[in-house]
């Protein structure tokens, strides 16, 4: 795969409310069924467009993003009191083990799932935490997002996380997107 980041000059474009077509709020908290005192992740949190989402019914979300520039469109548009900012490769996450009660990961996945990746968010999700992954499926026609040489499908990504020890749940290819729930 091409890895690459998001451009962050592009940023804007992430702040548009029609990217719930692809991923609903209602789906993403579907899928990871927090609780009021949680502690979640959102990898690749970019401007914070779905972070703002979780954020009020959580205790804690960590955004996570390897860009600062994208943090720094996060706290200009809004960024929640219970939101922190951390600039982190999804491989070296700087959280002890077992620290997060939950993850998502929405039209990032195909940007950091390595097995190096994949094993370090593992190792700090508890045990049973959810792991939601919105993304650009490789079976999709390429009108939206990445090229699609760049992304995986539902049975990539469900390969990927059992080989890093997660529980897959539910995996599945959409019109132009996957969505997988797994647990750790």
């Amino acid at each position: 795969m091409g890895f690459h980041t998001f451009d962050a000059d592009r940023a804007a474009k992430l702040e548009d409310p029609d990217r719930f077509r692809f991923c609903s709020r209602e789906e993403l908290l579907a899928g990871l069924d927090p609780n009021p005192d949680d502690r979640i992740a959102d990898l690749g949190s970019g401007t914070g467009f779905y972070t703002r989402e979780l954020a009020p019914l959580v205790d804690t979300v960590e955004a996570v993003d390897v860009q600062a520039e994208m943090h720094e469109l996060l706290r200009e548009y809004g960024r929640p009191a219970n939101v922190s900012q951390v600039t982190a490769d999804v491989a070296d996450l700087p959280f002890a083990a077992d620290a997060l009660d939950g993850a998502a990961s929405t039209m990032t996945f195909h940007e950091f799932a390595t097995p190096d990746s994949l094993a370090e968010l593992h190792r700090v999700l508890e045990p049973g935490a959810r792991l939601v992954v919105a993304d650009w499926t490789a079976t999709g026609s390429g009108e939206d997002g990445p090229p699609v040489a760049e992304r995986y499908d539902a049975a990539d990504a469900e390969s990927l996380l059992a080989d890093a020890g997660f529980t897959v749940r539910e995996a599945a290819d959409r019109l132009e997107t996957l969505f997988v729930v797994a647990e750790a």
